[in-house]
C-alpha cells in the first residue's frame, strides 16, 4: 500500500468518528458555534451567495469548454443558488470520503452546512464540473490557470521583483523583517516599501495592522547555524508564493534552517492556492528576472535539485477538517519539523476551529494538539480570530472598520 493511500485510509477512518452535523456543532471547548453562511449578510453568506455564483460563470468564460461542461457548470449554478446540496455519484472522485464528511448535510440547503465544508465541497464539485478528475481531455486541466497566470505575468510582480534590488545590501535583520512581512501580506506586499526610507511611513502602517506580533518568538525558534527543518504550508500562488520563495532562500542562504518542505495542494483549491506547478511557474519566473530576484531564483532551484529545499503534498490540504484531525502520516511529519509556518486564512481557520470564538481565547489553548511549534502568518479575511490582547481587541471594535474580513490587518502568532 502506497503512503498516499496510507493517508487517505486514515483520514477517513479518523474522520468517520466525528462526521454528523451535530457532531460538528456541538464538538469544541466552550462549545464555541461553528461559522454558518446562513446570516444574510455575513462574511460567510456573501462568500455563498456572491463569490461562489461569480466564480461559476468567470470559470465557465476561461476555457472554451463544450456542451458538457457548461450544463453541468449551468446545474451546479443553479443548485448553489436555488437548491439543496446533493452528493456526488458513485463513480465521482472521493465520493466514499465526501459520502462520509458529507453526511447530515446532503439534502439541505448549502447555508445550514459549517462554511469550511461549504466551501470545501464547492470546489469538489466545481472541478467535478469542468472534468478535472475525468478521463476525457479535460482531466488535470486546472480552471483557475487563467487567474494565475495573468497574475504571475502582471507588472506588479516586476515591480516587487525589481524591488529586491533595494534589499540586496540591506542588513540581515533588517532584511528577514522585511521578507517576513512581504511573506505576511501576501498579494497585498511590495517587497520594496517595507525598506525603503522614503516610504517608511508605509512600513510603519503595515507595522500598526498587526493586531498580534510573536515574530521575535519565531525568529528565536530559527536562530542562524541551526540545523533545523522548517515546513511551510502554502496558501496562494502568484504574488503570493513568490514572497514565500523569497524568505525560504533567505532562511537558507543565512543558515537560519537547513532544510525547507514546502507544502501546496494536491489539485486546485480555492481559486488561487498553490500546487506544484504553480511552485515552479514561480520559481521560474524568479530565475528569468535580472538583478536580485534572479539570483534568488537561481539558488532556489539548485535547492530544489540539493533537497535542501523539496516540495510535498497529501490529499489532507483539500479536506474540509481542522488540523486537530490531521492523519497520522502527516502529524509525524509535522512533528519532525523544527517549526511549521502555516500561512493565510484557510490554514488559519482550519488550525484554531473555523468557529465564532471569543477573540481573546489564547492562540496556544487552542493549537496544543499540533504536533510541534507552530507559526500562523495571515491576513484577516474572515471572522475567526483568537489570541488578541482586550486592549487590542476594544480599540479594532471601536474603530468601526470590518477589520476581520477587509484584509487590511494581519497577524503574526507563534506556539512554542
Amino acid at each position: 500500500m502506497s503512503d498516499m493511500r496510507k493517508g487517505l485510509d486514515t483520514m477517513t477512518e479518523k474522520t468517520s468518528r466525528v462526521s454528523g452535523a451535530e457532531a460538528v456543532r456541538d464538538a469544541g471547548p466552550a462549545g464555541a458555534p461553528v461559522v454558518l453562511g446562513s446570516e444574510p449578510g455575513s462574511f460567510a453568506w456573501g462568500v455563498l451567495a456572491k463569490r461562489h455564483p461569480a466564480l461559476i460563470r468567470q470559470v465557465r468564460d476561461a476555457f472554451p469548454y463544450g456542451r458538457r461542461q457548461h450544463e453541468a457548470l449551468d446545474a451546479l449554478l443553479d443548485e448553489i443558488t436555488n437548491g439543496v446540496v446533493e452528493p456526488l455519484a458513485l463513480e465521482d472522485h472521493d465520493f466514499e470520503r465526501w459520502a462520509d464528511w458529507g453526511r447530515g448535510y446532503f439534502g439541505r440547503s448549502w447555508y445550514d452546512a459549517p462554511f469550511l465544508w461549504a466551501e470545501s465541497y464547492f470546489y469538489c464539485r466545481l472541478l467535478g464540473a469542468v472534468g478535472y478528475f475525468g478521463t476525457g481531455p479535460w482531466r488535470g486541466v486546472d480552471p483557475f490557470a487563467p487567474f494565475k497566470q495573468a497574475e504571475l505575468r502582471g507588472e506588479a510582480v516586476e515591480e516587487e521583483l525589481r524591488a529586491l534590488d533595494a534589499l540586496a545590501d540591506v542588513p540581515a535583520e533588517e532584511r528577514a523583517t522585511a521578507l517576513l512581512h512581504a511573506s505576511l501580506w501576501g498579494n497585498r506586499a511590495d517587497l520594496g516599501f517595507r525598506v525603503a526610507a522614503e516610504e517608511s511611513a508605509d512600513g510603519e502602517a503595515a507595522s500598526s495592522a498587526l493586531v498580534a506580533d510573536d515574530s521575535a518568538t519565531l525568529w528565536q525558534l530559527l536562530p542562524a547555524g541551526a540545523s533545523s527543518t522548517v515546513a511551510v504550508v502554502t496558501d496562494n500562488a502568484g504574488r503570493e508564493v513568490i514572497p514565500d520563495l523569497i524568505l525560504i532562500d533567505h532562511l537558507l542562504e543565512r543558515r537560519h534552517v537547513e532544510r525547507v518542505v514546502l507544502h501546496v495542494k494536491p489539485y486546485p483549491y480555492y481559486v488561487s492556492d498553490a500546487m506544484t506547478a504553480d511552485v515552479v511557474d514561480c520559481l521560474r519566473r524568479l530565475t528569468e528576472a535580472s538583478g536580485e530576484a534572479g539570483r534568488i531564483g537561481g539558488r532556489l532551484w539548485k535547492a530544489m535539485g540539493a533537497g535542501s529545499l523539496e516540495v510535498r503534498t497529501h490529499p489532507f490540504f483539500c479536506a474540509p477538517l481542522p488540523y486537530e484531525e490531521m492523519p497520522d502520516d502527516l502529524r509525524e511529519e509535522f512533528a519532525g519539523a523544527t517549526l511549521t509556518i502555516l500561512k493565510g486564512d484557510l490554514n488559519y481557520r482550519r488550525l484554531v476551529g473555523d468557529r465564532l470564538w471569543d477573540a481573546t481565547t489564547p492562540f496556544a489553548d487552542l493549537t496544543v494538539y499540533f504536533p510541534g511549534a507552530v507559526a500562523a502568518l495571515r491576513t484577516l479575511k474572515s471572522d475567526v480570530i483568537v489570541g488578541l490582547e482586550q486592549g487590542t481587541l476594544d480599540a479594532l471594535e471601536r474603530s468601526g472598520a470590518a477589520w476581520r474580513t477587509s484584509g487590511t490587518h494581519a497577524l503574526i502568532q507563534v506556539r512554542r
